[in-house]
């Protein structure tokens, strides 16, 4: 064994990875930075499409991410469960990737130039006066139906093929060994995919057509899906091709020859059935809850200011590449502190700015009028500037975070899990848990405008509901801390073998050396 000491001080701050490991860390690295890349002109795509359509708001997103995302997340878990047991993992990669820039280039070249003629405009006028105003976004999501299937797909892009293809590929190749300084220099390579997405999508951005605008970025959308597909041959063809990888073709053939076809229903059963699944599903329904319910109450506001989509999208843009910057740095620092302080106080850095940056964001809500005189004085912007700056604070802090820390983390807790305890658990949080917490969080901003009518005048509520959730996601990360120690340390090797340990392990309490402070090959 070498340790990281083997690199000279620069070098091991900066790119810890040994010679022979490039072959396999660089094309994952290319593969997530398009993902990744696409994913946040997606994220900024859709929200300018929606929220500023016509008689729309940030009052659609709840009822879209209720009765629509949700559904759409289940069927395509259920979906994704039926491709995985019916064809190999590669084939499925590029089944899931072939349907999504499909539909990205239906949408963009059909769809959107026959919007108006699409749309039942006149129809939803009519329920519009006869309805209560408590159902303006349900009526906006109907409208603009369009619309409301382009936002569903955007966002089941970071599901299914960030989070369930890509990350399931790179655990299942990538050793414990290995994952703290691979997953730091991936956590760079996502952030930096941030910073230009922003950057490239202001650039091609046109002031005078949305339509050009939306054209030419899922043009770049296509050939950068391409790519990644490009990519993943080249690594099945290359890479685990090598010898180093018979050990786990081998594996492979095994759990094919007894693998136990499971449906959706039963792995939700297999899910609930292990202690530390659930503390995972818990950490990604958790922040998925938290981030929703205060975006949703920003984006109001951001839509009282910016009425233009295309002055929407700019100031989504110069907002990604923000974030991206912000967690670039917090990247860079990944695997110093997993080193310094272990898996459980590096996961709960995300819960614990989440939890400071939402103070603060609602503190300055609920008392902004008070706020209001003396900051004009001191800035000279308006009561409407500084809620939108201070509620964009919160957001890039946030969403910084879950590229450069909680990403990683969470990544990195799956590894130690059994091929069929990663595949069939990891589709149902990553496809279902996700949309589960986001729907949740819309399901209860639906409720409240059902009584206060307003965003705004739910905030309150809003924010005693989600201290109450990040309370209990500091716990579940705490649980499993323990867990993870428990299962890494005890089969404290390169290679981590049957789920079956999952059982043993959860009730121990005495947590051996942590694994991310092992030595790793050369």
């Amino acid at each position: 064994m070498t340790s990281d000491t083997s690199f000279n001080k620069l070098r091991g701050f900066f790119w810890p990875i040994h010679r022979h490991e490039c072959k396999k860390l660089l094309p994952m690295m290319l593969m997530l930075f398009l993902i990744c890349f696409n994913h946040s002109v997606l994220r900024n795509v859709k929200d300018a499409v929606v929220i500023t359509a016509k008689a729309s708001g940030a009052e659609v997103i709840p009822f879209i991410k209720v009765w629509v995302l949700l559904p759409m997340a289940v069927l395509f878990t259920l979906i994704f469960t039926k491709l995985s047991n019916r064809f190999s993992q590669e084939k499925v990669f590029y089944i899931v990737i072939t349907f999504y820039l499909s539909f990205f280039a239906i949408f963009t070249f059909l769809f959107y130039p026959l919007r108006d003629w699409l749309h039942p405009h006149a129809f939803a006028d009519y329920l519009t006066n006869v309805l209560p105003a408590g159902f303006k976004g349900l009526i906006a999501m109907f409208r603009n139906w369009t619309y409301t299937l382009f936002y569903v797909i955007c966002e089941l892009w970071g599901s299914i093929v960030l989070n369930v293809l890509f990350w399931s590929f790179a655990n299942e190749i990538t050793k414990i060994t290995e994952a703290r300084r691979f997953y730091s220099m991936m956590g760079v390579a996502s952030s930096i995919a941030a910073i230009l997405a922003g950057i490239i999508a202001n650039l091609v951005t046109d002031d005078q057509s949305w339509e050009n605008t939306l054209q030419t970025l899922t043009l770049i959308i296509l050939g950068s899906g391409s790519i990644v597909m490009l990519a993943f041959r080249w690594m099945n063809q290359n890479v685990l091709t090598d010898p180093s990888f018979h050990e786990f073709h081998e594996t492979k053939k095994q759990q094919k020859k007894s693998k136990k076809k499971l449906s959706i229903w039963e792995s939700f059963s297999y899910l609930s059935n292990s202690s530390y699944l659930i503390c995972i599903a818990v950490l990604v329904v958790a922040y998925n809850l938290t981030i929703n319910m205060v975006e949703i109450v920003w984006k109001d506001q951001l839509r009282q200011l910016y009425s233009s989509t295309v002055e929407y999208s700019r100031y989504m843009n110069s907002m990604t590449t923000a974030v991206g910057i912000i967690a670039t740095i917090t990247a860079v620092f990944m695997a110093q502190l997993i080193a310094r302080f272990g898996w459980t106080k590096t996961a709960l850095i995300t819960p614990v700015i989440m939890l400071l940056t939402s103070v603060g964001f609602f503190g300055f809500m609920l008392f902004r009028e008070e706020l209001s005189a003396p900051v004009y004085l001191l800035t000279g912007t308006t009561p409407l500037a500084i809620a939108v700056f201070f509620g964009a604070a919160q957001v890039c802090l946030s969403k910084a975070c879950k590229f450069s820390v909680f990403d990683s983390t969470k990544e990195m807790a799956f590894i130690p899990l059994g091929h069929e305890c990663k595949l069939k658990g990891k589709a149902a949080i990553d496809g279902v848990g996700s949309r589960l917490g986001k729907s949740g969080g819309s399901f209860i901003h639906q409720g409240l405008l059902m009584f206060f009518a307003t965003l705004s005048s739910s905030a309150p509520y809003v924010a005693a509901i989600l201290v109450l959730v990040i309370i209990g996601w500091m716990v579940a990360v705490r649980a499993l801390g323990i867990k993870f120690a428990a299962l890494a340390g005890k089969e404290g090797r390169e290679e981590i073998g049957s789920s079956s340990h999952l059982k043993e392990e959860t009730s121990s309490r005495l947590s051996p050396p942590d694994p991310h402070l092992q030595t790793s090959n050369s």
